[in-house]
């Protein structure tokens, strides 16, 4: 049993900056978990990935945030972070944090409002 709880989220100028983070609570284990990501759903639009880290640190960007956005994971905390710089409007949406189990399926968080006006 794991739960994920997003926060850092909020509203921003574009060119500014915020920090997600995702905290795991539970039967976590590093070693339970494939890739821990982040993923953002606009109203209309299907949900896409954003950004994902493996239990090997490797890391993997869509187009669209590579240069401005980083995900890192801090396993002592249980946590995993997207710094998110450069914002632009077009980054506005509802994000998610997930971890993709080893056996298949996925944990999900409630999702944070992050809104860049322009």
């Amino acid at each position: 049993q794991v739960q994920l709880v997003e926060s850092g989220g909020g509203l921003v100028q574009a060119g500014g900056s915020l920090r997600l983070s995702c905290a795991a609570s539970g039967t976590w284990d590093f070693f339970s978990m494939n890739r821990m990501g982040w993923y953002r759903q606009v109203l209309g639009k299907q949900r896409e990935l954003v950004a994902a880290i493996t239990s090997g640190g490797s890391t993997n960007y869509a187009d669209s945030v590579k240069g401005r956005f980083t995900i890192s994971r801090d396993n002592a905390k249980r946590t995993w972070y997207l710094q998110m710089n450069s914002l632009k409007p077009e980054d506005t949406a509802v994000y998610y944090c997930s971890a993709a189990k080893v056996s298949g399926g996925a944990y999900w968080g409630q999702g944070t409002q992050v809104t860049v006006s322009s």
